[in-house]
């Protein structure tokens, strides 16, 4: 925690976001560009070698553009949140997570064709994902706890 003196009112406010979070935020956004681009080039690669039915191909790669779309938004709302330390923000981060869970669980187990270079993408996916509920339910908390004594 930070405490940090305003100098209008001679009042200390104390910053509960979280660091560890914030860069939990930072670093997923980055893997997750590259695990974007890897899925998308392993579907490249499967649609060339393997025998793949059509309807599934096009199903999955509809499938990674949803995980996209929602993994920035996710990554948005508990960014913005922990930084304002607003709550509402990391709820909306923390359901988000549903979705990218199972999308991620949908890659790793249940996809037509699953590499093992694909596992490990996966697997890394929901370490960051793990991490990102504990550490975001824990600074929800904090919030939630200054919030009733302010």
């Amino acid at each position: 925690f930070q405490v940090s003196k305003m100098a209008a009112r001679g009042r200390q406010t104390i910053i509960l976001s979280s660091l560890p979070l914030q860069v939990l935020y930072y670093l997923n956004g980055w893997y997750f560009g590259f695990f974007w681009i890897a899925e998308a080039l392993i579907f490249v690669y499967k649609g060339q070698v393997l025998p793949f039915p059509a309807t599934n191909l096009a199903s999955e790669i509809v499938l990674l553009f949803l995980l996209g779309i929602i993994e920035i938004i996710k990554l948005f709302f508990g960014s913005k949140g922990n930084l304002t330390e607003r709550i509402i923000a990391m709820v909306v981060a923390i359901l988000l997570c549903l979705p990218v869970l199972f999308t991620t669980l949908f890659f790793l187990l249940w996809q037509t064709y699953v590499l093992r270079v694909e596992v490990i993408l996966c697997a890394i996916l929901l370490v960051f994902l793990g991490l990102e509920l504990i550490l975001g339910a824990a600074a929800m908390v904090s919030f939630a706890r200054a919030e009733t004594f302010r």
